[in-house]
């Protein structure tokens, strides 16, 4: 018989949720800092999409097995899925710290593998662990924790290199050998550390629910049988029996994710080429727009956090499918807006207490609409998918619905790669304004998602 879920308290919801702080602020250190770093080691902008293959294959391949593998893992001592996001933390720390040292581009590249296949390993069974752990009512408390967990990790990330500049701490002229600014290095030092602490405070702080005598029968089962037939035959399974919702949901994730990895990709050569008007990465300019990116990223990601718990009572209000359409029109605005913008025009200045105050210019405001649909796209398709599929395949199915972001990811390195890049005129900017039409494309999808709960069938 399956134990009842107990209500648990906000600061327990919290600590179970915490480790996710440090797996988005590995994440935040690759959007923001990748495509520079590629460049500095000889990269051009052409060549970026396939530098970028690292996170959509591995995630490709290991989410899926993984959510399989933690559906039948056990361990009175270790738990169900900690011991994942607990490996998953130490290699990705590992990683971390070497990357700064890449001496080559097929050294970045292949450390990018690493850290993405850990990042995955760790992220994958986070999603699950909120559905094992939380009650249908706190489901949307849950995901939307992860969403603010998101968006503060990868603000941190964004905003380290630009924080140890302004106060002083070290110069944008400082490189490494590698040409790599010394930011950069203490930026990635500094994500280790978080990784690794964050994903310790929720392994210890929380306790995962024992399986049921049934479910400890299937993974006695499992264990018995090989591992690989039976991963695999789970996974299989789950594509025959995939419900209504998330089908529906395959077109959304695929024009929103497309959109972001072209965001991601090339908003430091837009900034560059817009703002600074060149795209030379040994240039002052590019320095200036790399910072900016982190900057910037930042922005939407505290905007991210900011509204996550918002978006609760709203969605409550309007439904989940109207949260997420109006969300994604915001942010699909916002990167069209992104040409009308500069970083000239001040809206208003912030004090910085460790030297000069900080101007914001009007180039900040599309954070906010992308901030918006960041916390949305972080959290309402989970939750329109986790009352739509069975408890004890919540692993495997978490691994499938993450496929269909890694997937868009894929497509786009390969479409943007071999051909839509000559077709946008290889313009970066053009990139952009793609990504904005993408999002919207996303959020008019949104309407059409039939919502079916697994208990009313």
């Amino acid at each position: 018989m399956e134990p009842t879920k107990k209500r648990l308290s906000f600061w327990q919801i919290w600590n179970m949720n915490f480790g996710f702080f440090g797996i988005q602020f590995s994440f935040g250190l690759q959007q923001s800092n990748m495509s520079a770093i590629y460049k500095y080691l000889g990269a051009d902008e052409s060549s970026l999409p396939m530098l970028w293959l690292a996170g959509p294959i591995t995630g490709l391949i290991v989410q899926p097995i993984i959510g399989a593998i933690s559906d039948g893992t056990w361990s009175p001592k270790f738990g169900r899925r900690k011991p994942f996001f607990l490996i998953g933390a130490i290699i990705s720390s590992i990683a971390l710290l070497i990357m700064p040292y890449s001496s080559s581009l097929m050294m970045a590249a292949s450390l990018l593998w690493i850290l993405d296949a850990a990042n995955n390993l760790a992220m994958e069974p986070y999603r699950a662990f909120v559905a094992d752990k939380l009650n249908e009512k706190q489901l949307s408390l849950g995901f939307l924790m992860q969403s603010f967990f998101t968006g503060f990790g990868i603000t941190l990330a964004n905003f380290t290199p630009a924080i140890l500049v302004s106060i002083g701490v070290l110069t944008i002229s400082q490189k490494m050998e590698n040409g790599i600014p010394v930011y950069t290095y203490w930026a990635f030092f500094i994500g280790a550390f978080a990784s690794i602490v964050s994903v310790l405070i929720s392994v210890i702080s929380t306790k995962e629910y024992p399986p049921t005598e049934a479910e400890l029968e299937v993974i006695q089962q499992k264990k018995k049988d090989h591992l690989i037939k039976t991963v695999f035959g789970d996974i299989l399974e789950a594509f025959k029996t995939m419900p209504l919702t998330m089908k529906q949901l395959i077109p959304v994730k695929f024009f929103t994710w497309y959109a972001m990895f072209c965001y991601w990709q090339y908003i430091t050569s837009s900034l560059s080429l817009s703002l600074y008007h060149t795209t030379d990465q040994a240039s002052v300019g590019f320095s200036k727009a790399q910072l900016l990116t982190g900057s910037l990223n930042g922005t939407y990601n505290i905007v991210c956090f900011l509204v996550a718990f918002l978006l609760v009572p709203i969605a409550l209000k309007i439904g989940v499918k109207g949260v997420h359409f109006i969300s994604l029109t915001l942010g699909g605005i916002g990167l069209l807006c992104i040409p009308l913008l500069n970083n000239t025009d001040v809206l208003f200045v912030l004090h910085n207490p460790f030297g000069g105050n900080i101007p914001i210019t009007t180039i900040f405001l599309y954070s906010f609409g992308l901030g918006i649909s960041w916390a949305s796209m972080m959290a309402m398709p989970y939750q329109l998918l986790a009352g739509s599929i069975p408890k004890e395949k919540t692993g495997v199915y978490m691994g499938i619905f993450n496929m269909f972001i890694v997937i868009p990811m894929a497509i786009q390195i390969l479409t943007m790669q071999y051909f839509v890049y000559d077709l946008l005129g290889k313009n970066p900017m053009n990139v952009i304004k793609l990504a904005g039409v993408f999002l919207i494309l996303g959020a008019i999808l949104t309407l059409f998602i039939t919502v079916k709960n697994k208990k009313s069938e």
